[in-house]
C-alpha cells in the first residue's frame, strides 16, 4: 500500500497547488474546490488500488499453476488464472506481478499454439514410440523443434504410433491455461499407453544427456514395467556421457557437425573458415547442470577442437562446469581475438533459456554482457533450436532404431489392405495435409472405418460445412466429365459447453492403411483443391 499512496502524493500536491492559484473568491468558493480535490484525490488513490489488488489475484493464480507437480484441482486452477487474466484491463495487467507471474505469463506472444500437434490421441494400437521432453511454453519453438522430431520418427516409423510426454508440469500447466492446449506428463502418458493395451513401448527422450531429467524419465518408466511386454528406453542426443573430458563420441561429432554447419549458413558464411578469417566466433549456450553430466559440456568443447572448430566455444546458462560460464567464455572469445560473435543455443529447443537468457535485453543476458564487455564489434544471436536441424532429427531416428534392433522388436505390419482386416466396424485414425481440412474437435481426429467384402469405407465427421463435394482422386480427376462426387451427409456434434451443431460428413473409399492417398474437396466457391489424406491405426470397435 505504501507504494500506492506515494505514487499518488504528486497527484495530490499538483492538485493543491492548482487550487491555491486560481483568482481569489468567496471562502466557500475556495473550499468546495478543495472539497472536490481531496475527493478526486481519494478516488483515483481507490482506483489505483483496486487495480493492484486484480493485478494481485490474478498473480496468485498464476503462482497457484507454477509449480511441478499435477493434482486433481489443476484443470479448473488453470482454467481460472486464464478468466481472471482476461478479465483485467490492459493497465491492470501491467501490474501482474507475484513470485513467479509477470505480465508476459499469458500477455508474450510466442507463436501459434494451434501449429502444434500434442499428440495425446488415443487409439494407440500395440506399438508406441512415446518421445519425452522437458517442455517449452513457446509455441513455435514448441512446434518447430519438439515437432520436428516428432514427425522426422513417425515418418520414419509408420508402423508404430508416436506420442508425447512432457516432464516440466509447469511448462505443460502454462500452455494449458494459456492456450487450452492439453500436454501428457509421464505419468499420463505412460497410463495413456496402458489404456490403450500397448505391448511394445519404446521412450525416446529429446533430451541432451544422461542429466536430472533423464534419471527421473527412468523412474517414472520403471514404474510402469511390469504393465508392457517391453518398455525400453533409447539414448539421448549427446549418448553416453563418459567420465573424462577427453571422451568423445559419434553423436557428440554428429551433433557438433550439424550445429555448427547450421550456425556457419545462418550467419551467411560460406564456411566455418571464412567466418574465422572474418574475425567471427561462434558460441553455442547450453542450460548448465550440477549433475555429474556436466562434464559432456566440456567434451562437446573437446569434439570442436578435435574438429579443428578453433572458433566455437561451448557455455552454460548456470555455470556448470564453472569454465563454462559467461565471463569464462567471453575471456577465451576475447583471447582468441575475434571481434564478431554469434550466439546460438545448444538446446534441442529455442524456449526461455534461449529467448530470455541467451538473447534478452536485460543486462544479464549473454548478448548484453557480452556486448557490455567492449571486446566485440557486433554480437548477434540465432534463436533456433536444434530440433529443427534435419541431421539432429535422424540422430534420434538412429537412437531408437538401435533399440529396436538391441530388443528385437517387430512391429506389427502396417496394414495396406482390406485383406489384412478382418470384416468389421473400426475406429481409425484420418489426418490430412491441411489444417483447414480436418475432423471435428469433438472426435480426436478418429473416424469410423468399415470393412466388408474386401472393401473398406471411413466416415469422417469434418468441423464445419463448407466442404461441398470430396472426390478420391485429385483435383484434375474430380473436374473430369462423369467425375463421381462424394455428397456429405448431415452430422450432429455435441461440443465440450453442451452446445449442438450441424456439420458435413462424409463416407470415403479407402484403398490402403497407414499411407498417404489422394482427395480432392470443392469449397463453398466453387473451387477444387488437392490433399493427401492418411487412414490409419485401425481397431477394432468393440
Amino acid at each position: 500500500m505504501k507504494k500506492v499512496f506515494t505514487a499518488m502524493l504528486p497527484f495530490v500536491l499538483a492538485a493543491s497547488m492548482l487550487a491555491g492559484c486560481g483568482s481569489k473568491g468567496s471562502a466557500e468558493t475556495k473550499a468546495e474546490s478543495e472539497a472536490e480535490t481531496q475527493v478526486q484525490t481519494e478516488s483515483a488513490a481507490e482506483s489505483a488500488v483496486d487495480d493492484q489488488a486484480a493485478a494481485d489475484e490474478v498473480a496468485a493464480l498464476i503462482d497457484a499453476i507454477y509449480v511441478q507437480k499435477r493434482t486433481e484441482d489443476t484443470d479448473a486452477q488453470c482454467a481460472a488464472a486464464r478468466a481472471a487474466w482476461d478479465a483485467l484491463t490492459d493497465a491492470q495487467k501491467e501490474l501482474v506481478e507475484g513470485k513467479f507471474a509477470d505480465p508476459d505469463y499469458f500477455g508474450r506472444d510466442t507463436g501459434d499454439a494451434s501449429a502444434d500437434d500434442t499428440l495425446n490421441a488415443d487409439n494407440i494400437g500395440e506399438n508406441e514410440l512415446l518421445v519425452v521432453s522437458f517442455g517449452t511454453s513457446f509455441n513455435e519453438s514448441r512446434a518447430m523443434d519438439i515437432g520436428g522430431i516428432e514427425k522426422k520418427l513417425q515418418e520414419s516409423y509408420p508402423d508404430w504410433s508416436v506420442r508425447r510426454a512432457f516432464t516440466a508440469q509447469i511448462i505443460i500447466n502454462h500452455v494449458q491455461a494459456r492456450d487450452n492446449q492439453k500436454i501428457d506428463n509421464m505419468d499420463q502418458a505412460l497410463q495413456r499407453a496402458v489404456d490403450n493395451h500397448v505391448k511394445n513401448l519404446i521412450i525416446q527422450p529429446t533430451h541432451l544427456m544422461h542429466g536430472t531429467e533423464y534419471d527421473e524419465l527412468k523412474d517414472a518408466a520403471a514404474a510402469y514395467a511390469d504393465q508392457f511386454e517391453k518398455i525400453v528406453i533409447a539414448e539421448p542426443l549427446l549418448g553416453q556421457v563418459g567420465s573424462e573430458v577427453s571422451e568423445t563420441n559419434d553423436d557428440k561429432k554428429a551433433v557438433a557437425e550439424a550445429v555448427t554447419a547450421a550456425a556457419v549458413e545462418k550467419a551467411g558464411y560460406g564456411s566455418l573458415d571464412e567466418a574465422a578469417e572474418d574475425g567471427t566466433a561462434f558460441v553455442l549456450m547450453g542450460h548448465g547442470t550440477s549433475h555429474a553430466a556436466k562434464i559432456t559440456y566440456d567434451q562437446m568443447q573437446t569434439q570442436m577442437q578435435d574438429l579443428g572448430y578453433a572458433n566455437v566455444f561451448i557455455g552454460t546458462v548456470e555455470g556448470e562446469p564453472e569454465d563454462t560460464a559467461c565471463e569464462a567464455v567471453i575471456e577465451a572469445v576475447k583471447d582468441g581475438g575475434y571481434k564478431k560473435v554469434v550466439l546460438r543455443p545448444l538446446m534441442v529447443v529455442a524456449g526461455d533459456h534461449a529467448n530470455n537468457d541467451m538473447a534478452g535485453d536485460e543486462e544479464d543476458s549473454w548478448k548484453s554482457m557480452f556486448t557490455a564487455s567492449g571486446h566485440f564489434d557486433s554480437v548477434d544471436c540465432q534463436i533456433e533450436g536444434m530440433g529443427r536441424i534435419d541431421a539432429i532429427e535422424e540422430i534420434y531416428v538412429q537412437h531408437t532404431q538401435d533399440v529396436i534392433d538391441a530388443e528385437g522388436i517387430e512391429a506389427a505390419a502396417s496394414t495396406g489392405a482390406a485383406e489384412s482386416l478382418e470384416d468389421g466396424v473400426y475406429k481409425a485414425k484420418f489426418t490430412t495435409d491441411s489444417s483447414m481440412f480436418h475432423v471435428n474437435e469433438t472426435l480426436d481426429d478418429i473416424g469410423v472405418l468399415t470393412v466388408k467384402d474386401g472393401q473398406m469405407t471411413i466416415h469422417v465427421t469434418l468441423a464445419g460445412d463448407g466442404i461441398v463435394n470430396l472426390f478420391p482422386g485429385t483435383a484434375e480427376e474430380a473436374q473430369a466429365e462423369g467425375a463421381e462426387l462424394l455428397s456429405p451427409t448431415e452430422d450432429t456434434v455435441t461440443y465440450e459447453d453442451g452446445t449442438e451443431e450441424t456439420v458435413n460428413g462424409y463416407d470415403i473409399p479407402v484403398s490402403v492403411i497407414g499411407e498417404e492417398f489422394d482427395l480432392a474437396l470443392l469449397g463453398k466457391k466453387g473451387k477444387w483443391y488437392d490433399h493427401k489424406v492418411m487412414v490409419s491405426d485401425p481397431v477394432l470397435d468393440e
